[in-house]
């Protein structure tokens, strides 16, 4: 059978989280302003089969795009929506590969195919994700440094948290485009500008996607800035984080302020990935995950005649 897949845009919200927010799933890859505001790196598309989603994308493998999938998403007969993804993959000439395996994840895929995949985690890309109220309080004992921060930002600065609006999208952009200038270097150029890519199109679709998000200001200036959207029932994903590091604190206090603001239904907040950056996962990891999100890529193995 023939799925019609088709690339994922703006329009294609409801449909999409029709099957994401209802979903068990955490994984930052499926906050639907994720998948729209990276689709230009990706080529993400998107079919629905009897009552399941099915994305596919396409990465980069030995200079040369690689179709890959994000596992089934929906109810029914799972063995029957893998096989349709196997089917397609064949179609252009490649194994199902599918990336952003949870073990949730894979006890269905064991359930459908018993043995027949080769799981390889993939550290870098583990999700980061905390108690939203952890984040908002910072209490105990755990998170004595990080209110030390907090506090000593709060005595040093007279600051002001706003909302995020589409109102203050062009002082965000002018803001981005500075802090990308600062931090850039030769190593990690092609990472930053693929994020600046995504990040703009974000905010400027700030309300097409439903974007959540909070700004701190010193000054009447600008000097952090965040925002994120739903994963699920229970899960936010903040997608974004950006501060001034002139202003000592300036990243501690916009996670906590926004953390307080995002709504209370949401239990969890999902940081997204560390892509093995050092000091990325040394400053995530100060913040005491309640879940470090294993994921994996999966590879249908290949029967011998």
């Amino acid at each position: 059978m023939q799925i019609d897949f088709k690339p994922i845009t703006i329009d294609d919200k409801e449909v999409i989280t029709s099957f994401t927010l209802p979903s068990p799933l955490r994984n930052c890859d499926l906050a639907f302003s994720n998948m729209c505001s990276w689709r230009f790196l990706y080529l993400s598309e998107y079919a629905v089969y009897k009552n399941f989603l099915l994305i596919r994308f396409y990465i980069e493998e030995k200079n040369r795009k690689r179709i890959a999938y994000m596992r089934p998403i929906g109810n029914g007969d799972f063995r029957d929506a893998l096989l349709q993804l196997e089917e397609d993959s064949w179609q252009h000439g490649h194994p199902l590969l599918m990336l952003g395996v949870t073990p949730i994840s894979k006890d269905l895929l064991e359930e459908a195919f018993p043995g027949e995949f080769s799981y390889i985690p993939e550290r870098d890309y583990f999700d980061y994700i905390y108690l939203r109220e952890d984040l908002a309080t910072l209490k105990g004992k755990k998170f004595q440094a990080k209110r030390n921060h907090v506090n000593k930002f709060k005595k040093q600065y007279a600051y002001e948290y706003e909302p995020l609006t589409a109102e203050l999208v062009p002082e965000c952009l002018e803001f981005e485009a500075k802090w990308y200038k600062a931090n850039r270097t030769d190593d990690d150029q092609e990472e930053l500008t693929d994020e600046r890519k995504s990040m703009i199109f974000a905010l400027n679709h700030f309300k097409e996607l439903n974007l959540l998000g909070g700004a701190i200001r010193i000054d009447h200036k600008l000097v952090a800035f965040t925002f994120g959207s739903p994963i699920n029932q229970d899960t936010f994903g903040v997608h974004v984080e950006k501060a001034d590091t002139d202003y000592d604190g300036a990243y501690s206090i916009i996670n906590q302020e926004f953390a307080s603001r995002i709504p209370e239904q949401y239990v969890y907040v999902n940081r997204e990935e560390d892509l093995g950056i050092p000091g990325l996962r040394k400053a995530k990891l100060s913040y005491n995950p309640t879940i470090l999100l294993p994921k994996a890529a999966v590879i249908k193995k290949i029967k011998s005649e």
